[in-house]
């Protein structure tokens, strides 16, 4: 019973102990929350600069090398050194198909486009699909890019196949990018990889893909079709 009455006393004396002490002590008031700044607006893009698209698959993309040595930023640079008003996007996506172009080309189009540069088809003649599905799918895409932006200049990365696929398969897939800048009356670049093809020395070891040196000789192929696009007259 004697010790129940000190651990009692023990308890009270801390009970009243602390009590002295949040009395002595009181919790400081929560400051007045302070206005928050509100976020600054994404600065636009200057009016006086264009976009151009390159709407492809691993050759636009730069598979096997960085974004900064792939042929379109090449083209930027080109771009910038004559201090011309343009801005070019790398839209390349590897492996892209002419039906995943035609499913993500709305997606695409939602930023402004003054000049698009389609670089489609190529995996479809590796992958033996249908050249009047291949033809289809581009034709579609082109309607999507020139029913969102009438005014926008397009332009059509021709490209060929290997021989080994056959003679009048590659011959008819060749014919199909003349046929369509012919039908859509848009720039035909006639072959892009025009000088790097075949050549051991310019493609990354699975002979398809250019290496940093061939994407400039792409940068090149692309550059002397669009300048007069570009340049004022």
């Amino acid at each position: 019973m004697k010790n129940y009455h000190v651990q009692l006393l023990i308890c009270v004396s801390l009970l009243s102990f602390s009590c002295g002490q949040s009395e002595n002590n009181p919790k400081p008031k929560e400051a007045a929350p302070k206005e928050q700044p509100q976020p600054h607006e994404p600065k636009p893009v200057a009016s006086n600069k264009k976009r151009i698209i390159f709407f492809g698959n691993s050759l636009t993309a730069g598979y096997g090398i960085t974004p900064d040595e792939a042929f379109p930023a090449l083209v930027q640079g080109k771009i910038d050194s004559l201090q011309l008003p343009y801005t070019v996007v790398n839209a390349g996506l590897s492996g892209e198909t002419s039906s995943g172009g035609l499913g993500r080309i709305d997606w695409i189009l939602q930023q402004p486009v003054d000049i698009f540069i389609l670089e489609l088809g190529s995996n479809d003649g590796l992958r033996g699909i249908p050249l009047k599905l291949t033809f289809e799918n581009l034709q579609e895409i082109l309607d999507h890019v020139k029913k969102k932006y009438p005014n926008a200049k397009v332009v059509l990365a021709g490209m060929q196949l290997p021989p080994n696929l056959g003679s009048q398969y590659t011959t008819q897939f060749r014919t199909m990018f003349q046929s369509l800048a012919q039908k859509n009356d848009i720039v035909l670049i006639p072959f892009l990889l025009e000088g790097v093809g075949g050549n051991p020395e310019l493609n990354q070891g699975d002979g398809m893909h250019p290496n940093v040196e061939g994407h400039k000789i792409v940068a090149n192929n692309v550059w002397a079709i669009i300048k007069g696009i570009l340049q004022p007259a």
